[in-house]
């Protein structure tokens, strides 16, 4: 949406953006926050990050669109607007991505009023933080095949089994969780479930990554109940509801409010700045024309996921059976892997100086980027999980073995 096509109400809110965003910016946290939200652990970037979220919600940059009842604001066309923005003024990433990205898209499309009356508001003011559990350690790229089992008992379910990969599932109040009440079917075996995660029967480990960091986590459900009137979507109908989130996950839902973070293209530009800055052979790397040529090679692929992510939103011009939003989690998490690895490669020797060394550029940001980046390619499906899905879906190959 340029801004030539801009109602004179949304010209207006876009203003109102642009001013709030520059006036309301938070002052840097006194330790410097993860470079991504499925990374904090420090309880006190938790509260900073809880309460610039609960700041921008209040202020009408998320669920500007949606319905009052519902906790929204009831605009029409404005939470573009307010994501383009928030992305471009460089503030904090918001705390509650999985609840904004997933759970908001999955309750709208899935969720009893019910459930949309009473999750959805603490979702966007961050008061109730929301963890994904659907990876086990034998049901990754294979989700359909998971064993985490659900036995109805009354008016609730007994959960039983382990989830693997959780972000943020040590501080989240809530989790999506996918379990098995029927061993014999394995699509239509699967229930999806809203589930509290304070509760004697599940306990929260962390898992420490090669980063050193361990924003990731195993659950483990030892007899936690679940109430009925927290299952989404009817019994036996958990993989059709996981396929709402996984396309969100995917980059193909409709978004309540950006996950605020570096976009692409601020990276590129400090890529861009890194080999002008840095010298080699008495030159500047940008100078050398070999260096350049992978430089413009990655800004060509980036510019046009831009120009994508703009035809996505533009029914019309998708190519149909979601041909472009589909694309988005792979092109996306591919380009930000490249972007690292040229600034791993401008860097030279320095690249192998990590964070806490007093010699590393950066305090060690471009390392702990491009080895980051990996979580972009793997989760939520693979990149070549997603390839078979765009075959498949988009293409019309034959369905992989």
């Amino acid at each position: 949406m340029s801004d030539k096509t801009l109602s004179t109400e949304q010209a207006e809110f876009q203003a109102f953006c642009r001013a709030w965003l520059a006036e309301n910016k938070p002052a840097p946290h006194s330790t410097p926050l993860p470079q991504a939200a499925y990374e904090v652990t420090d309880p006190s970037h938790l509260i900073y990050l809880t309460e610039w979220q609960a700041k921008c919600y209040e202020a009408g940059l998320i669920a500007s669109d949606l319905p009052k009842n519902y906790g929204g604001h009831g605009m029409t066309g404005c939470q573009q607007i307010a994501s383009t923005e928030v992305r471009a003024a460089g503030v904090p990433y918001f705390i509650n991505w999985i609840g904004l990205g997933m759970a908001v898209p999955t309750l709208l499309e899935c969720g009893t009023e019910a459930q949309k009356e009473t999750f959805l508001p603490p979702i966007f003011s961050a008061e109730h933080i929301w963890c994904q559990g659907f990876s086990e350690p034998g049901a990754g790229s294979d989700l359909a095949s998971l064993q985490a089992s659900a036995v109805k008992e009354g008016d609730q379910w007994v959960i039983n089994g382990s989830k693997v990969w959780t972000s943020l599932g040590h501080f989240a109040q809530y989790m999506l969780l996918l379990a098995r009440q029927d061993k014999s079917d394995k699509y239509g075996g699967i229930t999806y479930f809203l589930a509290p995660m304070d509760q004697p029967g599940i306990t929260v480990k962390p898992i420490h990554k090669m980063t050193g960091e361990s924003g990731f986590n195993e659950v483990f459900l030892d007899n936690a109940i679940v109430g009925d009137h927290l299952r989404v979507g009817n019994v036996g109908d958990g993989w059709k509801v996981a396929m709402a989130t996984l396309t969100s996950e995917r980059g193909a839902g409709v978004g309540v409010g950006a996950v605020a973070g570096e976009s692409p293209m601020l990276v590129m530009e400090q890529v861009i700045q890194l080999a002008k800055d840095t010298r080699r052979n008495g030159r500047r790397v940008w100078d050398d024309p070999v260096w350049r040529d992978r430089i413009v090679k990655v800004y060509e692929r980036t510019e046009a996921s831009l120009y994508n992510g703009r035809r996505a939103r533009i029914k019309a011009l998708n190519g149909g059976a979601m041909r472009i939003p589909l694309q988005g989690k792979l092109t996306g998490s591919e380009i930000s892997q490249s972007l690292h690895q040229i600034a791993l490669g401008i860097l030279g020797l320095k690249s192998s100086l990590y964070v806490g060394d007093e010699n590393a550029p950066a305090n060690g940001k471009w390392p702990l980027g491009y080895m980051n980046t990996y979580t972009g390619t793997i989760s939520g499906g693979s990149s070549e999980i997603q390839r078979n899905i765009l075959g498949e879906r988009v293409l019309g190959l034959a369905k992989s073995k």
